[in-house]
């Protein structure tokens, strides 16, 4: 379906009032390393659950500029509110690739159940019967204090003929409830994200409960007819996580200024302010861009390595921004009740995600674009 013809589903707005109640959840969410539940359930509420889920189970199947804005406005006071904003949203997403049945299963009783998700294989399955017998462990399950089912990725038997290439993998739709939790975050940034690590021993997964990875990469989806489930993860991946970093670091903009207000004028600090506001409005600019090229479906490989490109330089103007806003607001912006300190914190983190790093898949793709594959 085009962008053009999609209503807007109202998540903007709904956004905007969780903002609210986000920013004065925000320092204590840093302390505790987790969301307060009324932020969860205002999140649950302002629909980024059921943001790409079909209209036929309740969803609004909206679009990712849409999403992209939502997750900007709350990443300005939150970044960890922005950053499970935005994986439940597109957790959904990938949970779209299961068979029919297994969205009756996910959604029958409802839009908005939080998916949490583990991108890469940690774990392996087996046949067993209709269905596998999985185990594994997997770390960085961002949300998994509040998720309602966990997407996790596994190798299963097979592969190409004499053992070469990697062996095939699959993702597997798990009730929370199913699994083993330890507590291993601890990082200087994204506390509040909850991004610990799930395990499961020999667990029992029903067949309509799995889908090859391959579908996903793809963008092929036999049993939906959503537009952004037909949409392959290279273009789409990086905007995952990228939108709450830049979102952040607009709102570190915001509150290095504010410790300049009323103070002598420095004309110093002043460059450094606006030579970071520079730096943030074109990761913005990069950011949305990429959100068009998804919704225009302009999944040509010149437009998909860019949009992989536009993810990592943003989160390279992002960091270097909150480094020379930190310098401009000086020691009155790193007390530990400034949001200042803790914006920093969190886009420092948040922009060393794998997704974000040149040679993840940036450097190799776009420079292929720019002079030709390697060996041409």
């Amino acid at each position: 379906m085009p962008a053009e013809t999609q209503l807007d589903t109202g998540l903007v707005p709904a956004a905007e009032k969780v903002r609210i109640l986000a920013a004065e959840h925000a320092a204590e969410a840093d302390r505790t390393g987790a969301l307060s539940p009324d932020v969860v359930d205002a999140l649950r509420t302002a629909g980024f659950a059921r943001h790409f889920v079909a209209r036929s189970w309740g969803g609004t199947e909206g679009t990712f500029a849409e999403l992209t804005r939502a997750v900007l406005t709350l990443g300005e006071v939150c970044a960890a509110t922005a950053w499970c904003a935005s994986l439940s949203a597109y957790s959904a997403r990938f949970t779209g690739h299961l068979p029919a049945r297994g969205h009756q299963e996910v959604w029958g009783t409802g839009p908005d159940p939080v998916i949490a998700t583990a991108l890469m294989p940690g774990g392996r399955a087996v046949p067993d019967g209709d269905g596998w017998r999985l185990t594994g462990r997997w770390a960085y399950v961002s949300g998994i204090d509040f998720a309602d089912r966990v997407l996790v990725c596994a190798t299963v038997p097979g592969g190409p003929d004499g053992g070469d290439g990697p062996p095939p993998t699959r993702f597997f739709a798990l009730p929370r409830a199913a699994c083993t939790v330890e507590r291993t975050w601890d990082n200087v940034g994204m506390r509040a994200t909850g991004s610990h690590t799930v395990s499961v021993d020999g667990l029992a997964v029903p067949g309509h409960l799995s889908f090859d990875r391959a579908d996903m990469l793809a963008g092929r989806s036999a049993d939906s007819d959503v537009p952004a489930h037909h949409v392959p993860f290279q273009a789409v991946g990086g905007l995952t996580f990228i939108a709450p970093v830049v979102g952040a670091a607009a709102g570190a903009l915001t509150a290095s200024a504010a410790t300049m207000s009323g103070r002598r004028r420095n004309p110093t600090n002043e460059l450094l302010l606006v030579r970071a506001s520079g730096r943030i409005d074109a990761a913005r600019h990069l950011v949305e861009e990429n959100a068009e090229v998804l919704d225009e479906r302009r999944f040509t490989p010149a437009h998909m390595a860019r949009n992989e490109r536009n993810a990592t330089f943003a989160a390279e103007l992002c960091t270097d921004a909150v480094g020379l806003l930190v310098r401009a607001a000086g020691t009155g912006g790193l007390g530990e009740s400034a949001p200042l300190q803790r914006l920093w914190r969190d886009v420092t983190s948040a922009a060393g995600h794998i997704a974000l790093q040149y040679d993840t898949a940036a450097r190799k793709n776009y420079a292929a674009v720019l002079i030709g594959a390697a060996g041409v």
